[in-house]
């Protein structure tokens, strides 16, 4: 599941870096701690390598 904004894709590199060990995961706070805690690394991996550009900064709501 590609990362549908900037910031989903920087706070899945975050949740990413925790899993691996290379991040405290106490230094993680809202969204890549929620990730952090209910995805996969391989689902973050997925997440965290989408290219930005072209991204929006923020997600729409819909």
């Amino acid at each position: 599941m590609p990362a549908k904004s900037k910031n989903q894709q920087q706070a899945a590199g975050a949740a990413l870096s925790a899993k691996r060990g290379d991040t405290k995961k106490s230094d993680l706070k809202g969204a890549s701690r929620e990730m952090y805690e209910s995805m996969s690394k391989d689902e973050l991996e997925d997440m965290a390598s989408t290219p930005r550009k072209g991204k929006p900064t923020k997600k729409k709501s819909s």
